[in-house]
């Protein structure tokens, strides 16, 4: 949501793309389309590409979602080569729809346990993609990756959302949603979420248990 009221704020077009690719936290997608209403998306395509069949992480797998904090290696929750399929299928819309400009929300500043999220890959896979197009052979280097959230603290992203005037309560991020429907408030994504907006001393629009953990 951030990122694409970033894009927006400097005069882009946006074309959003949501990918339902089985994931546990399904209720993402719902936030994906009242986000692309609120935002005025000029199009608005949802992929579905099942990776519960290839199995490897807790988001598509029967495995247990970790709610004890926050380690140093390479979590469960990390779903193989994820943002290298997504971005691929991005490149793929952008090629289809006359784009240049891709736009994805990673960040590596606060929690770096995501390979997929690492400068390093995000600039790797921009030279990919302007080798791999058409775009790119006919054109040079059309393709422009823009990860505006890449060195931003979660209170930095927190406080983007508030002078963006968006709703954060429209945006999702926990990893195992309550049966009602809400954020569990103890995965790592809840919990670095919650830190950031106390940092920031924002509220959160978001509903947590009144017995969530401590941040």
């Amino acid at each position: 949501m951030v990122t694409a009221g970033l894009a927006r704020e400097q005069g882009f077009v946006l074309h959003a793309l949501t990918i339902n690719y089985g994931q546990r936290h399904i209720v993402e997608l719902q936030a994906a389309r009242a986000i692309a209403t609120r935002l005025q998306v000029a199009r608005h395509v949802e992929l579905s590409v099942d990776l519960r069949a290839l199995g490897g992480s807790a988001l598509t797998d029967n495995i247990d979602v970790p709610k004890d904090g926050i380690g140093d290696d390479i979590p469960v929750t990390y779903v193989p080569a994820r943002n290298l399929v997504f971005l691929s299928l991005t490149t793929a819309f952008a090629e289809a729809s006359g784009a240049h400009d891709i736009f994805i929300g990673v960040n590596a500043l606060d929690y770096s346990g995501y390979p997929d999220c690492r400068p390093e890959f995000i600039q790797s896979f921009m030279e990919t993609a302007n080798l791999a197009t058409r775009a790119g052979v006919e054109e040079g280097s059309p393709f422009r990756i823009h990860a505006p959230l890449q060195h931003m603290s979660k209170a930095d992203i927190a406080r983007e959302t508030n002078r963006l005037g968006l709703d954060s309560a429209l945006s999702w991020s926990c990893y195992d949603p309550l049966p009602e429907g809400d954020p569990c408030g103890a995965c790592d994504s809840c919990r670095l979420r919650r830190k950031g907006f106390a940092d920031a001393g924002l509220v959160d629009g978001l509903k947590y248990p009144a017995d969530a953990p401590a941040v």
